[in-house]
């Protein structure tokens, strides 16, 4: 692929996902249906998985880039859970913005549009999304 297309797909992601998000001066949290559970914090391993999947689905439009087993604008889920599973990385960590891109470091500046949802997420909604990817 040349450097052009690489470049045209890059815009065109970022592109994509500016124009998904909604410009409002709403409280964020009330765009967003309350993750069943979330106010007590479970560690139920089936809760977390849950409401991960609902975090991922919505509230942090993880799903508009990030399929199961197939890379659209980013890689696949499956493939970001070996990666970070082999170098025993955190994908909370990278989530809250304290990581190092080791998946896909090319499309790393796409990913940065997110962590403006990721960031303002509490840690543990961070782990249910994790635990969710790792379920896949």
């Amino acid at each position: 692929m040349t450097t052009i297309m690489k470049s045209a797909l890059l815009v065109l992601g970022l592109l994509a996902l500016s124009s998904c998000k909604k410009e409002t001066n709403a409280k964020e949290e009330g765009l967003y249906p309350t993750v069943v559970g979330a106010e007590n914090h479970s560690t139920d391993p089936a809760q977390m998985i849950a409401q991960g999947k609902v975090l991922f689905e919505g509230k942090g439009t993880c799903n508009s880039c990030h399929l199961a087993d197939k890379k659209v604008i980013g890689p696949s889920i499956k493939e970001i859970t070996k990666i970070y599973a082999d170098n025993k990385a955190s994908i909370v960590t990278f989530l809250q913005g304290d990581g190092e891109p080791i998946v896909d470091p090319s499309q790393f500046p796409i990913m940065q549009a997110n962590f403006a949802i990721t960031k303002k997420m509490s840690e543990h909604e961070l782990k249910a999304i994790e635990a969710y990817m790792n379920s896949l």
